[in-house]
């Protein structure tokens, strides 16, 4: 898929409010500072479609994005930021499971995963929480360009391992870096092949 055009709609915390379009979206999620507003730039050729920022948790609000006039990319705040208050996570917490519980044109998420780490809790039980909602989901694995070639497929491993213990089988993934470009094809192809499925049965 080649991106010819993105563009912002608009940002809000309710889901009654987002767009009325029956174009299909995708979700992109995961925890603060994990890179996700340069994934996405990357992903749509833009430098600052998404902002990024040095201080996490700057993504507040749902951000639709129409994307060659056919879907929505959608931006969803970051979760499990301990600078943000407790008020406030609960808010964010209050709308983002609106929007996976409500929003019928969601087609999937997409939970982005630092690959420098080991397993957190808080994605783990995310992705426990989208699965038992029968949420279609892939894992973006980001920032791969930070680790070693050695050290890179360890920590996916370890990950799949972790992930097996409480799924049949690992989700579907992706290995990115925003910086280099690595996985953006294998990303947009994926979205590209859902939504000719979606066409033909519509």
């Amino acid at each position: 898929m080649k991106i010819t055009s993105a563009n912002f709609v608009m940002s809000n915390s309710d889901v009654a409010k987002c767009p009325k379009d029956r174009l299909p979206e995708y979700a992109f999620i995961g925890r603060s500072n994990v890179g996700k507003s340069s994934l996405i730039n990357m992903l749509t050729n833009r430098k600052s479609l998404a902002k990024t920022s040095g201080r996490p948790g700057k993504t507040q609000l749902i951000n639709h994005f129409i994307i060659n006039k056919e879907w929505f990319l959608v931006d969803l705040p970051g979760y499990g930021y301990a600078r943000v208050s407790k008020s406030a996570k609960k808010t964010f917490q209050k709308f983002i499971t609106a929007y996976f519980s409500k929003r019928t044109q969601l087609v999937s998420a997409f939970v982005l995963v630092d690959s420098r780490h080991e397993p957190q809790k808080i994605d783990l039980e995310f992705m426990q929480w989208l699965g038992e909602n029968h949420i279609p989901f892939s894992i973006i694995f980001t920032k791969a360009d930070k680790l070693t070639e050695k050290k890179l497929p360890a920590q996916i491993e370890a990950y799949k391992q972790e992930m097996l213990n409480h799924w049949e089988e690992m989700p579907n993934y992706f290995v990115t870096s925003s910086s280099s470009g690595l996985g953006k094809d294998e990303v947009l192809s994926y979205i590209n092949e859902i939504n000719k499925e979606l066409n033909t049965q519509s």
